[in-house]
């Protein structure tokens, strides 16, 4: 008896236009990561030839640091850029804030004097979910920055994602609500003090921001400004 021929079952191949994009999508994601890595690469020899104006004490003490941290090639890079950022300007002649995250220290220096020391409170890495589905994540904020503005003596108004935290808000507009003094950086992260009593945010960090006393930055208040460097690490 013969055997019955069997159907085999075909499968369309895939147009030439779909076999062309994704050999496209992955040489750019291959060249992406190679730029990646050598830029990463480029900062990490840095740090083994120092710059002319850069510290071999700090940037010894930064090597130490980074060997004992469990980071990413994207954390790594944003600590890298801080770090060095700061050991430069150890020999500058010009204010800048340092915020250790680590220790928990807010630094006013003037070169590689310090100004004036603070202990700091970190604001937590936090997702807050409405009612209505919109969500917010606030995540820890780290890298060399230039403040944008200051303010202080003002009305905040209290935006959507605290009401998402705290339904029982009794008013919109609160004086000084954010708190008296606030230095913003980018993307609506701030160096604040504390709020005051009538702020629904009831003296605490703004997530993923940095807190520090209010004596301390009504203390500084004149010495910084706009164009202000700060490195948070």
């Amino acid at each position: 008896m013969r055997p019955q021929n069997i159907e085999r079952r075909s499968f369309p191949r895939p147009p030439l236009w779909l076999n062309l994009t994704l050999l496209i999508l992955a040489a750019a994601t291959f060249a992406y990561a190679k730029h990646h890595r050598d830029t990463l690469d480029a900062k990490m020899g840095l740090l083994f030839k120092p710059p002319a104006n850069a510290s071999p004490i700090e940037l010894n003490r930064i090597r130490e640091e980074l060997s004992e941290m469990d980071l990413t090639r994207t954390q790594l890079a944003h600590e890298l850029d801080a770090r060095l950022q700061y050991a430069q300007s150890v020999n500058s002649a010009q204010f800048y804030i340092a915020v250790d995250t680590a220790k928990k220290k807010f630094y006013l220096r003037l070169g590689s004097d310090v100004v004036r020391e603070a202990d700091v409170v970190l604001g937590e890495r936090k997702t807050i979910k409405s009612s209505d589905g919109k969500t917010w994540t606030f995540v820890p904020v780290k890298g060399a920055f230039t403040i944008s503005d200051k303010d202080t003596d003002y009305e905040w108004r209290v935006p959507a994602w605290v009401y998402a935290t705290n339904a029982h808000v009794e008013k919109p507009l609160v004086e000084n609500g954010l708190c008296k003094y606030v230095l913003i950086l980018q993307d609506n992260y701030i160096i604040h003090s504390p709020p005051p009593d009538a702020s629904p945010l009831h003296g605490t960090a703004k997530p993923g921001s940095i807190m520090v006393p209010e004596a301390d930055l009504a203390a500084i208040w004149p010495r910084i400004g706009k164009e202000t460097r700060v490195y948070i690490f």
